[in-house]
């Protein structure tokens, strides 16, 4: 009976370590899963690890992909800095591109993103239009002239200049697309999907951070 127990015992034990390599995500394949950036770009986060996400707020995939970035961003140690940069593949998507820029102008970003992602794809709000994107944030507490204002200045027109060559500068061809710390970049495209995508971003980050030496 005892060593029927002992059998037991060391089958159980067998059987944990096996469902613990099986749930250990794998490591994250070279120029299958990211590529190496050549030569990496420099980075303006100090000691902090930057993730830059480049995203569509028309992009299903970016939809579904941001409440886990922002949860894994939320609950991350502190040690990473989030940028996001708006894709600009054509004229169409420059209004979003401007939503975006104007409602961090304002000081709503913060509030309105994720607002702006569900209001257009489960709502149907055509927010890529700038008159329905103004009522829309007069409805959220905006002030609307200064809105409308703020997105057809120049200073907006800047910022989209400036994603236009920060794109080019990392060879963005798709979205969500993300760089870690200036060396790597990744994609859902390569990744598979977005739960993996967000795997391989945690991964990167840890292999920036020992390639710092922290």
């Amino acid at each position: 009976m005892i060593l029927i127990r002992k059998a037991l015992a060391m089958l159980m034990l067998a059987l944990a370590a096996v469902g613990a390599q099986a749930q250990a995500p794998s490591a994250p394949q070279l120029g299958r899963d990211y590529v190496r950036l050549d030569p990496p770009r420099a980075v303006a986060t100090g000691d902090k690890i930057e993730v830059i996400e480049f995203f569509y707020y028309g992009c299903p995939v970016c939809y579904e992909l941001e409440p886990k970035l922002a949860r894994w961003y939320f609950n991350g140690p502190g040690s990473v800095a989030l940028r996001r940069v708006p894709a600009l593949s054509s004229d169409n998507w420059d209004n979003f591109a401007k939503l975006f820029y104007t409602l961090d102008a304002m000081g709503q970003l913060g509030r309105l993103h994720w607002p702006v992602y569900d209001n257009f794809h489960f709502r149907g709000m055509k927010l890529n239009e700038e008159q329905v994107a103004a009522d829309w944030v007069a409805h959220n507490g905006l002030d609307r002239k200064k809105f409308i204002d703020i997105y057809g200045s120049p200073q907006i027109q800047a910022k989209l200049a400036a994603a236009r060559v920060t794109m080019q500068g990392y060879g963005i061809t798709g979205v969500p697309s993300i760089v870690v710390d200036g060396k790597f970049l990744t994609s859902a495209h390569m990744t598979g999907s977005t739960d993996q995508l967000m795997q391989v971003v945690q991964q990167l980050v840890e292999l920036a951070r020992k390639e710092r030496g922290n």
